[in-house]
């Protein structure tokens, strides 16, 4: 029998932060299982009220309102997934220095699911590699608490920095996303055919699911279907759709 996710009180670390001086919204980019040739997830990308790209409004974040912004996208993602009907896992970017206490800061996330009315289970947190993190102990009490809560947890753009097998060997997520430098053009480049081959084996031999983000070209599909991932990202399936979740170009998967 399992229970229902209950809001911690608020971390005081976190009251009296500055409201957002701005607004911004979400668009969605479909993450789809070619297996099944259904959607696997959506991932909330960060963009203006109008649509436009997401370097505007991250270039008004900062020290002093951080913890707002972080708090304000999972709100918003929530909202527009549970508003769109969206029936698959929806996958959400954080950032784990604007995270004071894992167990409290989540007290937003949990009270908008309830909200909105959208399953907590079905909710991803991703982590970039890229992201400079201060403190791994910390990171690791954020994926362990999450875990906890029911969430699942990803590594984004895995490969793309130096610290991913390094993160692995520290926590161990439910996914990893392939970064997309690895992907371009894979199906012609044997060096990234050997790296991909050797993260896939370590991927199966700790039971995490691999995502292959960026993906252009049906010879890059094929290639990486040959290897046995079959849970893709890319503009080759899909761009992403400003609130809204955009329709997958199957023929892609069919001939791939």
């Amino acid at each position: 029998m399992t229970t229902e996710p209950q809001s911690p009180p608020p971390c005081r670390a976190c009251i009296d932060r500055p409201a957002l001086d701005f607004d911004f919204s979400m668009a969605f980019q479909p993450i789809v299982d070619v297996r099944t040739r259904q959607l696997f997830a959506c991932e909330a990308l960060v963009r203006g009220i109008d649509g436009t790209g997401a370097a505007g409004i991250l270039s008004k974040v900062t020290t002093d309102n951080r913890y707002q912004f972080d708090q304000s996208c999972r709100v918003k993602a929530v909202e527009l997934a549970a508003r769109l009907n969206i029936p698959c896992f929806v996958s959400i970017n954080f950032l784990p220095n604007a995270v004071y206490q894992a167990a409290t800061c989540i007290r937003a996330t949990l009270e908008a699911a309830k909200r909105f009315n959208f399953p907590v289970e079905r909710l991803i947190f991703e982590i970039t590699e890229n992201e400079q993190m201060v403190d791994k102990d910390h990171l690791k009490s954020i994926i362990t608490e999450y875990k906890r809560q029911g969430f699942k947890t990803a590594i984004d753009d895995f490969g793309a920095g130096y610290s991913g097998l390094n993160l692995l060997a520290e926590f161990q997520p439910d996914i990893i996303k392939l970064d997309m430098a690895l992907i371009r053009d894979i199906d012609k480049d044997v060096v990234k055919q050997a790296i991909v081959r050797g993260i896939l084996g370590v991927c199966a031999a700790l039971s995490i699911e691999v995502i292959a983000e960026g993906v252009e070209t049906e010879a890059e599909l094929a290639f990486l279907r040959e290897q046995n991932v079959h849970l893709f990202q890319g503009y080759l399936l899909a761009r992403p759709a400003f609130e809204q979740v955009p329709d997958i170009n199957w023929s892609a998967v069919a001939h791939g």
